[in-house]
């Protein structure tokens, strides 16, 4: 059983369960894959049920129907959790799952799959599958999330990598980069001593945040309110040495405002993209859907070689951070709905109509 317990203040564990958004979300896809359960109520659900969502304080997560009737809480008379048949498939990549983030070493593909009673290739496929990730690519993921935590809760970065279950400080030290951004000391400090220039600039849709680092534009934000935009800056990063940007700097945020209220118009900037391989692939192929088109998640995970992988895809995709250059707002729901967008789901459907528009005017 899994159960997700909470607490008055900010819960971590909530953070880092994926299933949560999915409650969060009311994603009905992601009925018969656990149940969520609700403390002031007594009641649990189905991820899509359309029920008033709990708060995260209120909030328990069960693997299963059974789990949460043994925990005391009663079924749902709207969404019936109780009677939807549990996937198997899912079920078995689900133990392998909380089996490698429990282990503090690497488990290795045999072991996965004579725990799941499979061979080693049927229980890799299946694995792939399901996720759109392999195991091995699933505890890379997992080492990075506990490797940001350790550092976050002040560890040093040696006892950090160690604890992250990476099995050679040097060897990863020469991919931290990729992996954080910066040195493990740097992250674990709020990026302190690094140098960040940033400006806020006025379009016609709102506020744009534009900052950048010695290596290029790292973060491309929008807002109604300039000041939360330069206050998520700072979270992002309480220890950087923030700078208001010079006269050269404004060229970059002229040439981002440029694409917001004129998306014929193209930019070239130096970038400083920090993500996970996975994330970076999903951005690559975002850069490559021209203006004035659009793209399921669906058919962007086939793009990028993993059609089961349209939820990583989405993630991925709420992930980035450098808004209009990285044109995630060209990716729309199966039926050309428009989904949540970080910026807000009407500068989507303005940047699209722009977009559309231009396409429509040119020769």
């Amino acid at each position: 059983m899994t159960r997700s317990t909470a607490t008055a203040g900010p819960d971590t564990r909530h953070a880092q369960d994926p299933r949560v958004d999915a409650v969060m979300r009311r994603d009905s896809r992601a009925n018969g894959q656990f149940v969520y359960a609700v403390k002031t109520t007594g009641i649990y659900c189905q991820p899509g049920c359309p029920s008033r969502r709990p708060l995260l304080r209120n909030l328990l997560i069960f693997d299963e129907a059974g789990a949460a009737e043994s925990a005391g809480f009663r079924a749902c008379r709207r969404c019936r959790p109780n009677t939807v048949e549990p996937d198997t498939g899912l079920a078995i990549v689900q133990a392998a799952c909380r089996r490698i983030e429990r282990s503090e070493t690497t488990v290795s593909l045999q072991v996965l799959a004579t725990a799941a009673g499979m061979s080693r290739h049927a229980f890799h496929r299946l694995f792939q599958k399901r996720l759109g990730l392999t195991p091995r690519q699933y505890a890379q993921a997992m080492r990075e999330r506990r490797l940001r935590a350790s550092l976050a809760a002040g560890s040093s970065a040696t006892d950090a990598i160690v604890e992250a279950g990476y099995s050679s400080s040097s060897r990863f030290y020469e991919s931290s980069r990729q992996v954080l951004g910066m040195n493990p000391t740097t992250y674990r400090e709020g990026g302190k001593d690094m140098n960040i220039q940033f400006a806020v600039g006025e379009t016609s849709l709102g506020s744009v945040l534009v900052a950048a680092t010695a290596d290029g534009v790292c973060a491309i934000l929008m807002d109604d309110d300039p000041q939360a935009l330069v206050d998520d800056l700072q979270q992002r990063f309480p220890g950087a040495n923030l700078r208001g940007g010079d006269a050269a700097f404004d060229e970059h945020v002229a040439r981002v405002i440029s694409v917001i209220d004129q998306p014929q118009a193209s930019v070239e900037l130096p970038l400083d993209i920090r993500g996970t391989a996975f994330q970076k692939r999903v951005w690559q192929a975002l850069c490559r859907i021209p203006p004035g088109r659009t793209v399921t998640y669906a058919e962007l995970a086939r793009q990028i070689g993993q059609p089961t992988a349209a939820r990583a895809v989405a993630s991925a995709c709420a992930a980035n951070k450098l808004g209009v250059v990285i044109p995630c707002h060209r990716v729309v729901r199966a039926n050309g709905g428009l989904s949540g967008y970080r910026w807000g789901v009407e500068r989507k459907r303005e940047l699209l109509r722009r977009e559309a528009a231009a396409l429509d005017d040119s020769p």
